[in-house]
């Protein structure tokens, strides 16, 4: 429970102080360490082959699947996708997404991006938006606008709809969501008051917004950058700043996984406000304190 809460202190010294350690509750430390990115890509690695060389378990799909899902976070694509065609079985589409979503952060090629994104929609089974949205950003990052309207334009004739961001923040007892543009919170007035605080200071560090995160918009870079800046995320922390007191921490639940605009701009704050910001997005915690993130920007 601590654990998912964010209180990842308070879980492990419940767990140091238990008489008796079970299967569960070591299980749920690792859990958690991994949910706050208390890992190593070497140390990944390291206990895999354990498990094969030393203990002689037979890898199943999960446990290959969790390893090209490091290599793939440490920006390894090569070593993950020769991983994957040397498995003895086919991959499936959690180990093809966890390899698009790695190209789309580390700036891989278009083409690899593709051919896995047709690996990806040619098994799926349920919900493809994410798919579309990864690609999407892999267009933009290439500049490839005319592929992002493409890319929309067959989201829409499709049905497909992108599910939008969403975040919770907690004050006094009181739940407030906010959801990316919104402006039907009573301090809207106060809060975006903020945001323009907020884009002052980040100015004065040299910060320059990652304009592949807002690819629906393709206007101006004034626009895109308005699109950012109001991502739902963004509109949660500036209200903690403006209700909670000093030296409080500011928690925010969001249901997307945070992007890599954001997750710079929220580690930047938290040094410029001197504010520590928790922020849990739909796959990890990420622990914000002095310019850095718990995840070592490996998420």
């Amino acid at each position: 429970m601590y654990c998912k809460c964010g209180s990842l202190d308070i879980a492990t010294q419940i767990f140091e102080g238990m008489q008796k350690h079970d299967v569960t509750s070591w299980n749920s430390m690792i859990l958690g360490f991994a949910m706050h990115g208390k890992g190593e890509v070497n140390e990944g690695r390291k206990y895999f082959d354990m498990m094969v060389n030393e203990y002689k378990i037979e890898p199943q799909l999960e446990h290959y699947g969790c390893l090209v899902d490091i290599l793939a976070r440490a920006g390894l694509i090569d070593e993950a996708l020769e991983l994957v065609s040397s498995m003895p079985m086919k991959p499936d589409v959690v180990i093809w997404r966890s390899l698009l979503d790695s190209c789309c952060k580390r700036n891989a090629s278009v083409e690899l991006s593709e051919n896995i994104a047709r690996q990806i929609l040619e098994s799926e089974q349920g919900d493809s938006s994410g798919v579309y949205v990864l690609l999407s950003r892999v267009y933009a990052s290439a500049s490839r606008w005319n592929d992002v309207g493409l890319v929309r334009k067959l989201m829409t004739n499709n049905g497909i709809l992108k599910e939008p961001g969403c975040s919770l923040i907690e004050v006094d007892g009181v739940t407030h969501e906010f959801f990316a543009g919104d402006t039907s919170h009573p301090q809207t007035k106060e809060i975006y008051q903020v945001l323009n605080v907020v884009e002052e200071r980040l100015d004065s560090t040299g910060y320059k917004p990652d304009y592949s995160q807002a690819p629906m918009v393709d206007e101006l870079n004034t626009s895109k950058r308005d699109s950012l800046r109001l991502h739902s995320e963004r509109l949660a922390i500036a209200f903690g700043l403006l209700n909670l007191k000093p030296g409080m921490p500011i928690r925010i639940f969001k249901n997307l996984r945070v992007c890599d605009d954001c997750h710079k701009v929220t580690g930047l704050i938290s040094e410029i406000f001197n504010v520590e910001i928790i922020v849990r997005d739909r796959v990890r915690f990420h622990h914000f304190k002095d310019g850095s993130c718990s995840c070592m920007d490996y998420w």
